[in-house]
């Protein structure tokens, strides 16, 4: 099926996954220094929720973070003292979003994005979501344990810019968009959601604005403008795993088909 949207089509047979999936295997992605996924099924006395033990249905728990755990989009209540839910926070799900390459450059012990990154690699435009694929693009990023290796992160300026030309979502392949030790100062969450008192919010903090990290955009996927369908379990949450979804575009004149 194909759909008209802003002048673009979009052929919606050919989704394009930047998710990482969830697995309580090796392959599972981690992140502060937490240990992999469990999901293993119900049991009661000697029932067990296993088809292959001789129940009718498999029937599992599962135990994660959605921090720690692989791709996960955030709204600003993961730094603040009071409650907000990413259920609450995001109400559309479809944006247009600029896929962008940056190689972090070196600053002392540390990998960094920078402001100048960020703008060079726009060049010019205001999309309603960016999409940060690191160079290198390494496949080890589907499986890596992040923990106690400093990953790359952006610098204050770079959230700041993109605050600033009203960018609204900002995905990343990185566990965080902050230092992995920072002491707590979250600068650029904090930049990017405006928040500058997490006790007291500020009346422009922005509420309708997400970060979603641990994405992975493969190297067949070229750096360009998309449409981006941002999925998020209705969790009442900060955070819930999601599942961002790009479309090419293609112009034309058709409508809904």
């Amino acid at each position: 099926m194909n759909i008209t949207y802003k002048d673009f089509n979009i052929d919606l047979s050919k989704p394009i996954d930047i998710s990482l999936p969830l697995s309580n295997t090796d392959a599972n992605p981690i992140a502060w220094y937490i240990e992999k996924p469990v999901i293993e099924p119900v049991t009661f006395d000697n029932w067990i929720g296993k088809v292959s033990e001789g129940s009718s249905t498999n029937f599992n728990n599962i135990f994660f973070n959605p921090h720690g755990h692989g791709t996960h989009t955030e709204c600003l209540g993961h730094i603040t003292t009071a409650f907000y839910s990413i259920n609450q926070c995001l109400k559309q799900f479809f944006f247009m979003a600029e896929v962008v390459s940056i190689q972090p450059e070196k600053r002392k012990d540390d990998f960094v994005i920078t402001k100048s990154q960020i703008e060079k690699s726009l060049n010019g435009k205001t999309p309603e979501a960016i999409i940060i694929r690191t160079i290198p693009n390494i496949s080890d990023k589907k499986s890596k344990n992040y923990s106690h290796t400093n990953p790359p992160y952006l610098l204050e300026e770079a959230a700041v810019f993109i605050r600033e030309i009203g960018i609204k979502h900002l995905l990343i392949d990185l566990p965080s968009v902050d230092r992995e030790e920072d002491e707590g100062k979250l600068l650029a969450h904090k930049a990017f959601w405006n928040v500058k008192n997490t006790t007291i919010l500020n009346e422009d903090a922005r509420f309708d604005c997400t970060i979603t990290e641990l994405i992975f955009v493969d190297d067949s996927v070229a750096d360009g403008t998309y449409l981006l369908n941002l999925q998020i379990a209705s969790f009442e949450n900060d955070a819930s795993p999601s599942k961002p979804v790009l479309y090419s575009l293609e112009f034309g004149d058709f409508s809904l088909e």
